[in-house]
């Protein structure tokens, strides 16, 4: 089995910067696509971030030039530095990867539990 772990999220001032972890542990052999997706309170999930095993990063247009997706393969950890937040980037942000882990022959889709994100002043 995989898990995902996330760290990272807390308040912040708007204009400040956070920058989520999230670790993937368990019996892996491949990690493929990984994603940062954020649900803020009475709306539905959005993709914010995704990142390619080779780098290639693809992001909502509301974040582009203030969030950044990297990835460690050493570490199995994806990252989201978060800068110039605004209030409405409030929401729960979870991580999302799609791994195969050393019991399957495929590929599944995994979830972490999320971690609030609040931008207030």
């Amino acid at each position: 089995q995989v898990q995902l772990v996330e760290s990272g999220g807390g308040l912040v001032q708007p204009g400040g910067s956070l920058r989520l972890s999230c670790a993937a542990s368990g019996r892996i052999f491949s990690m493929y696509f990984m994603r940062w997706y954020r649900q803020a309170a009475g709306k539905e999930r959005e993709l914010v971030a995704s990142i390619t095993s080779s780098g290639t990063t693809d992001y909502i247009e509301s974040v582009k030039g203030r969030f950044t997706i990297s990835r460690d393969n050493a570490k199995n950890t994806v990252y989201l530095q978060m800068n110039s937040l605004k209030p409405q980037d409030t929401a729960v942000y979870y991580c999302n990867a799609i791994v195969q882990s050393t019991s399957s022959s495929i590929p599944n889709n995994y979830w972490g539990q999320g971690t609030q994100v609040t931008v207030s002043p």
